[in-house]
């Protein structure tokens, strides 16, 4: 049985503890190893902080669906702000459009490497969808 939740909130950083958090509750259902549960906890705390940093909704807010099926778990960010002109120029480690803020250019590099799956989409003017999937390792999940 797939299970989901969804949560908008404002697109300010005091939020991004709260969509972290959340996930991770989320997530708790199937029973992740603390590595399993800190990888997600990280990918969404960076895809989240790039939709507010870089993302600049122009509607201020951040949309999160997480979804929960066997054993995997997935997680979209979506943002409806600037949204990317080069998916793969940004998706570059070391890339940020934001040096004065003393940006790493990590934050799709953190991603990839902390979840099994990462998509990324974006219409110039429109926003931006991040999806990211994790296969869990052990789950007494049932449906």
């Amino acid at each position: 049985m797939k299970n989901e939740m969804k949560l908008v909130m404002d697109a300010v950083s005091e939020n991004e503890a709260l969509a972290r958090m959340t996930a991770a509750t989320f997530l708790a259902r199937l029973h992740p190893t603390l590595e399993e549960l800190e990888d997600v906890k990280t990918a969404v705390s960076e895809a989240v902080t790039n939709a507010i940093i870089h993302g600049m909704p122009k509607d201020n807010k951040v949309y999160i669906t997480c979804t929960a099926e066997k054993n995997i778990f997935a997680v979209t960010v979506e943002d409806h702000g600037i949204g990317i002109e080069n998916v793969e120029k940004a998706m570059e480690p070391l890339f940020t459009t934001k040096p004065e803020q003393e940006r790493s250019g990590m934050g799709f590099a953190f991603m990839e490497a902390f979840m099994d799956e990462l998509k990324v989409t974006s219409v110039p003017g429109q926003g931006t969808v991040v999806t990211m999937e994790k296969a869990i390792g052990f789950s007494r999940y049932e449906e």
